[in-house]
């Protein structure tokens, strides 16, 4: 009687019928290729879940070598420390570095497609009238920043951010710094922060925007002049 691998496979016959015998390497071969086919690992974890889970079993291990007195105090706070630090660094890989990379993607106030200020005022107005409040307050800002292009108290830049603009405008028009900073702060927080935005916040930013509208700049006082000579 031959071994276990060398019995004959009832699903593989040959010609007639005959029943084909599949050798014991052969068929450990046959396997491992079969085992190799993407649908067998298609739910298999992938290398973050396999590393957090390798952290937290590490984690459950000093936990138990800590409560049993395994290891000195000192020696069991080193460990802690050790393994709370892998956990922080597989975090913040998973989390903050694809933050970070939205930020910079997102940090330009305007996209490609020039609009002006009233249609970005009309793009805020359809957001706001639908409750979109984070697309309203984006595009009102916008609108403040466009605004202010077009009546030449900022220059066009493009890449311009809106912390820039503010900044820039607020030393033109210094009564409406303070509101100004305010406004971008909203705008950062909705654009980059994840904030929903709501009525109010948006309102503050439109109330900005017809304030602006009416704003002078502030004037430099002139040279004093200088004659030729004195008073006869």
């Amino acid at each position: 009687m031959g071994t276990w691998g060398e019995r004959p496979h009832a699903a593989a016959l040959g010609e007639g019928g005959v029943p084909v015998t599949v050798g014991r390497d052969a068929a450990r071969e046959a396997a491992r290729h079969e085992l190799t086919d993407p649908a067998y690992h298609r739910d298999d974890p992938s290398l973050l879940e396999r590393l957090l889970n390798w952290v937290w079993r590490q984690f459950d291990r000093m936990l138990e070598q800590v409560g049993g007195s395994a290891l000195g105090g000192r020696a069991a706070l080193v460990v802690f420390l050790a393994v709370l630090l892998l956990a922080g660094l597989a975090l913040w890989w998973r989390l903050g570095a694809p933050r970070r990379a939205a930020r910079t993607a997102g940090a330009m106030l305007f996209d490609d497609r020039r609009r002006t200020a009233a249609e970005h005022r009309a793009a805020a107005e359809r957001h706001a009238a639908a409750a979109q409040w984070a697309d309203a307050v984006r595009e009102r800002m916008r609108a403040v920043v466009r605004a202010l292009e077009e009546r030449a108290i900022l220059d066009e830049r493009p890449g311009r951010t809106a912390d820039e603009a503010a900044a820039e405008a607020g030393r033109v028009l210094p009564d409406h710094a303070d509101a100004l900073r305010r406004a971008v702060r909203t705008f950062d927080d909705t654009t980059y922060g994840g904030r929903p935005g709501d009525a109010q916040a948006y309102q503050e930013i439109a109330d900005l925007d017809s304030a602006l509208q009416r704003a002078r700049p502030a004037s430099t006082p002139a040279p004093a002049a200088t004659g030729s000579g004195g008073p006869a």
